[in-house]
């Protein structure tokens, strides 16, 4: 699965969101999807990138000597990726969603831009910009700074509650 999908993955990412998001939100929105769900699917494509990346490696973070150990119990390859695989990676996947939650934020902020929105971080950045408020923009740039940093801290909030469950100690 990593050797067919990972060059797709890494090739989708080469592509600047800033050229593709104006036609995704033009082509949508010919199709009558309009909203919250074009600035979702942004967000979505733009933070897809980290945790596929950060679940891979994860998955491949078990050792030889811990792969053998789950042979010699004559494990299969599901009870190998449910005992062994996925839990090694749970380190992984909190610090991509981290890494994910501030580029999605970038990608909401991004989805805003061309579609002539009247409210949101988006929408202020432009108008400021627009009308030469610097005291606008910089309050949205702090906004944007403060609920990243708000969602992030809840994610890790949340890994540590899912690595205590798991047994981890911190």
């Amino acid at each position: 699965m990593e050797r067919s999908m990972m060059p797709w993955i890494i090739a989708s990412q080469t592509i600047p969101i800033i050229a593709i998001a104006p036609m995704l939100i033009v082509v949508l929105n010919a199709i009558g999807i309009t909203g919250l769900l074009p600035k979702a699917l942004i967000s979505t494509y733009l933070s897809f990138f980290p945790v596929a990346v950060g679940m891979v490696s994860g998955l491949r973070s078990p050792d030889a000597l811990q792969l053998d150990l789950m042979r010699t119990y004559n494990a299969n390859d599901r009870q190998i990726l449910w005992k062994l695989r996925l839990p090694s990676a749970m380190p992984y996947l909190f610090t991509s969603l981290k890494i994910a939650i501030a580029i999605s934020l970038v990608g909401a902020i991004i989805a805003e831009l061309p579609t002539g929105a009247v409210a949101g971080l988006g929408a202020r950045l432009l108008s400021g910009s627009y009308y030469g408020q610097t005291v606008q923009i910089w309050s949205a740039l702090f906004m944007a700074a403060i609920l990243a940093s708000i969602l992030v801290a809840l994610v890790g909030v949340a890994q540590a509650a899912v690595l205590k469950r798991m047994g981890v100690r911190p």
